[in-house]
C-alpha cells in the first residue's frame, strides 16, 4: 500500500501567531501534529518542540527498526519518544520564565503494513475519511470528556459549554490529569468575561494559572479592537495574579 501525505495549518482569526505545528516523515510513514498553549509565544515553542523532537527521534527509530519491529515494540517506541518530548518541554518551561506553564496537545500517527498506529494527548483529534464521511477516532482528554465518560452529562449537554465559550485553555500534568483551566465568554468583539479559572491544589505555585490567563488574554488581544472590556470575578487566592496582569477593582 502506498501513502501520500498532505498537511496545512491556519492561524485563524483569533491570533497573530500560529501555535499549531505539523511534522511529516514520509520515508518512515510518520506524521505528528501539535497545538500549543502558553503566554506570549510559548505555545508556539511547545508545539514546535514536540513535533520536531518526535519526528527526529521516532523517525530514526522506525528507520533503524525497519520491518522487524512488532506492534508492541512500535507502541513502546512511541510512548518513549512522547515521554521524552514531554520532559524536554517541561524542562524548557522550568528553565525559562517566559515559557512557564507552556504545553501542547499531540497526535502521533505511524502507518505500517496498511494499518494505523495512533497516539494522542489532549483535545487535538484524528479523524478517518471513508466514503465521504468523517469519523472521529480519538477521544478528547478534556474536562468535558471526563464528565461525559463519568455519566455526569450527555454529549448533547456538553455541546453548549463549548459553543457558549469564546475560547478556553487547559494544562495537563505529566500523568495526563487536568492541572489548570480557564475559559472566556464573550461576543467576539468588545466584551469578554474570563470564567472558571482553576488550578489543581497539587499543581499550584508553578505558574500554571498565569499561563492559562496570559493565553486567554493573548487570544482576546489578537482578535479584537484595542482596549477591549474584560472582566472576571476575583477570589482572594487569585487576586494577586489578576492584579499582576493589570486587573483592577471595579
Amino acid at each position: 500500500m502506498s501513502f501520500e501525505f498532505f498537511h496545512a495549518v491556519d492561524t485563524g482569526r483569533a491570533r497573530s501567531n500560529n501555535e499549531d505545528s505539523v511534522a511529516v516523515d514520509e520515508a518512515n510513514l510518520l506524521a505528528v501534529l501539535a497545538d500549543g498553549m502558553g503566554g506570549y509565544n510559548a505555545g508556539e515553542v511547545a508545539s514546535n518542540m514536540a513535533t520536531s523532537f518526535i519526528k527526529s527521534e521516532l523517525g530514526r527509530w522506525l528507520h533503524e527498526a525497519g520491518g522487524k519491529a512488532n506492534d508492541a515494540e512500535v507502541r513502546r517506541a512511541m510512548d518513549i519518544c512522547v515521554d521524552n518530548a514531554n520532559r524536554a518541554i517541561f524542562n524548557a518551561a522550568n528553565a525559562n520564565p517566559q515559557y512557564a506553564g507552556m504545553g501542547t496537545t499531540l497526535v502521533v500517527a505511524v502507518f505500517r503494513e496498511g494499518q494505523l498506529r495512533l497516539g494522542h494527548v489532549g483535545d487535538s483529534r484524528a479523524y478517518r475519511l471513508r466514503s465521504g464521511q468523517l469519523s472521529q477516532i480519538t477521544r478528547d482528554h478534556s474536562l468535558l470528556q471526563e464528565q461525559i465518560d463519568a455519566g455526569l452529562i450527555t454529549p448533547e449537554q456538553a455541546a453548549p459549554a463549548l459553543t457558549g465559550s469564546w475560547g478556553w485553555a487547559t494544562v495537563r500534568a505529566a500523568d495526563g490529569t487536568l492541572a489548570a483551566m480557564g475559559r472566556v465568554l464573550g461576543d467576539g468583539g468588545w466584551y469578554f468575561h474570563i470564567a472558571d479559572m482553576a488550578t489543581h491544589p497539587d499543581q499550584q505555585r508553578q505558574g500554571l494559572g498565569r499561563a492559562v490567563l496570559e493565553d486567554l488574554l493573548a487570544r482576546i488581544e489578537a482578535a479584537c479592537p484595542p482596549d477591549p472590556y474584560i472582566t472576571l470575578m476575583a477570589d482572594p487566592p487569585g487576586r494577586r495574579l489578576y492584579e499582576a496582569v493589570g486587573f483592577v477593582d471595579a
